[in-house]
């Protein structure tokens, strides 16, 4: 539907395109509206990690914005989103939005929603988790950011890389209450 607010998906330049790609396909499939921006850093990992270009994502999203147009609807608070996700989210990038710096698209969207106290999702993908890092995340989930951290569930038995993939883009589809076949959750067994 054209007047549905869109979820904002924002890729970053860190670790991790695949998760984005395949959250862009599982909204594509859940015909869920998409406003997508992609930064400088996550146009070379998108070529590096999955062999495409920003153009290939294009069908994805009902909208692609520059990184750089911060004139872009979506920077504004008066315009009604389903919310926000950044995936992958470096850890310059939640660095930004934790201390409210807003010099790109990506990072200005994502204060907007903090600022409106809309949904905004990051799922960071860094090992091992440097002491910034982990002072800027608290800041972000004191400020009601969900930080979805990119760590697999091994009882679920994944069979491959994608089945891993699936299970984070489901986690993210998760937050937004978007119904999905990504993964099955947790099944619990009676002990006997």
């Amino acid at each position: 539907m054209e007047d549905e607010a869109p979820l904002i998906v924002g890729v970053s330049g860190a670790s991790g395109a695949p998760i984005a790609l395949r959250v862009l396909r599982a909204l594509a499939e859940a015909r869920v509206p998409v406003a997508l921006v992609i930064s400088d850093g996550a146009t070379a990992l998108l070529r590096e990690e999955c062999g495409l270009g920003p153009a290939e994502l294009a069908p994805y999203a009902r909208t692609v914005y520059s990184d750089r147009d911060l004139g872009a609807p979506i920077a504004s608070g008066s315009r009604p989103t389903r919310g926000m996700v950044i995936v992958p989210c470096s850890a310059h990038t939640a660095a930004q939005v934790a201390v409210g710096l807003a010099g790109t698209l990506l990072t200005r969207a994502a204060h907007v929603h903090l600022k409106e106290r809309r949904r905004l999702v990051i799922v960071p993908r860094e090992s091992p988790l440097p002491t910034t890092l982990l002072r800027n995340l608290t800041t972000l989930s004191e400020l009601g950011v969900v930080v979805l951290d990119a760590a697999p569930p091994y009882y679920l038995h994944p069979r491959s890389v994608d089945d891993l993939t699936d299970y984070l883009a489901g986690k993210v589809l998760d937050q937004f209450g978007i119904p999905h076949r990504l993964y099955r959750g947790w099944k619990a067994t009676e002990a006997t």
